[in-house]
């Protein structure tokens, strides 16, 4: 499984912006799609993920604020990110669960909140 993020830049607080996922591969084997994020100086964290059959899940950070989706003829998931504040700034990772335990990443992209 090859994934492909997309989307990144520089948004004011307050702002939006859309961070896009392509899926390549083995897709068929996938069961979960997600984003994490890695701010400067702390650990990769869980920002939301989304199940093959639709069922979502999000930090409480975000809750409210980002909606994540998926596109199933495009093999794309998307984080709609809302409101978005200064401490959301970090790079994005995409991220995939096969139905065999397989986990996958793709490269980041950045996001930079400024206030």
């Amino acid at each position: 499984v090859q994934l492909q993020a997309s989307g990144g830049g520089l948004v004011q607080a307050g702002g939006s912006l859309r961070l896009s996922c392509a899926a390549s591969g083995s897709i068929l084997n996938i069961n979960i799609l997600g984003w994490y994020r890695q701010a400067p100086g702390k650990q990769r964290e869980f920002v939301a993920s989304i199940a093959t059959e639709g069922g979502t899940t999000y930090a409480n950070s975000v809750k409210g604020r980002f909606t994540i989706s998926r596109d199933a003829a495009k093999n794309t998931v998307y984080l709609q990110m809302n409101s978005v504040k200064p401490e959301d700034t970090a790079v994005y990772y995409c991220n995939a669960w096969s139905r065999n335990g397989g986990n996958f990443w793709g490269q980041g992209t950045l996001v930079t909140v400024s206030s």
